[in-house]
């Protein structure tokens, strides 16, 4: 196997960057949900609320993150001497730099609404103590571990369920239900790409869902952790180009095959969570895939 796709998302939510290689730290790729809108009551946007964050672009120049929505574009400037402040994300509350109101009045002008940026600090957000590794393993502001894995071979055979499901037309089209539509529906069908579901890497060479059964991977140089399969919310349901939400799938054919009940409540899975056995690697595209331990 091999790592064929390496993606970071600097700001929780908004659109990814594809990397030839990162820089692997305790609490996920380097830059890689360092970034988090919040709103009023410094609590954690996502695109669950606000798809349109699908639409804002980030990319890294020479350390700094430069973020474009197609309009407008801002620089992200270093964080030194800004107030700190509490924000939630989730159950956990973590200490976050502040941006000022230049920045915030970029992201609140794209995203309709009043937000504001903050960044990480060195404070330390740890991951859900029934999972963790060691006894220090922190995260960044992802919704709860440094990394998320998924096989190329899984995305392929749900994507084959969800033709075989609808006769071939697959993803019904953002919120279109009209019998008049369907010739135009069918025409228009894309297979659900990799980037709906916000994966950091991505391997190439396994059997579909083979990540379920595997304990312990090395990617390159780095031993990693597999901890926790990912419970998906509604956000693979959303274009990431465009920000536009569509109106059941994946999510209607992953309930009929990865759909898993606990405690009451429907759970359904698509990757893997990881966490690193400690930072400073380097893993790049094309490393080897091997796994180390099984469940």
């Amino acid at each position: 196997m091999i790592l064929s796709e390496l993606n970071i998302y600097p700001i929780k939510s908004c659109r990814g960057i594809s990397l030839a290689e990162a820089v692997v730290e305790e609490r996920g790729l380097q830059f890689d949900r360092r970034w988090m809108l919040v709103d009023e009551n410094n609590r954690f946007l996502t695109q669950r609320e606000y798809p349109v964050m699908a639409t804002i672009a980030t990319r890294i120049e020479n350390g700094e993150l430069r973020v474009e929505n197609g309009r407008n574009s801002v620089v992200i400037p270093d964080v030194n001497g800004s107030p700190r402040q509490r924000v939630t994300v989730w159950r956990s509350r973590v200490e976050a730099a502040v941006y000022g109101n230049g920045v915030n009045e970029f992201f609140s002008e794209a995203m309709g609404a009043r937000v504001r940026l903050v960044a990480m600090t060195e404070a330390r957000r740890p991951v859900n103590y029934w999972y963790r590794v060691h006894k220090g393993d922190h995260v960044s502001f992802a919704d709860g571990y440094p990394f998320l894995l998924i096989g190329e071979e899984s995305l392929e055979q749900l994507n084959r369920r969800i033709a075989d499901a609808s006769g071939g037309a697959g993803e019904t089209p953002a919120f279109q239900s009209s019998p008049m539509n369907s010739s135009r529906e069918a025409a228009a069908f894309q297979s659900i790409p990799m980037n709906r579901f916000r994966p950091n890497f991505v391997v190439k060479g396994s059997e579909p869902f083979a990540e379920d059964t595997w304990k312990k991977v090395r990617i390159g140089g780095t031993v990693f952790h597999v901890v926790k399969p990912c419970a998906r919310c509604p956000i693979p349901t959303i274009d990431q180009e465009t920000g536009v939400r569509h109106s059941s799938e994946p999510t209607r054919t992953l309930a009929t095959f990865r759909q898993v009940r606990r405690k009451d409540k429907n759970k359904i899975l698509f990757g893997q969570n990881l966490i690193a056995d400690e930072g400073g690697g380097t893993v790049r595209v094309g490393d080897e895939v091997e796994v180390v331990g099984y469940r």
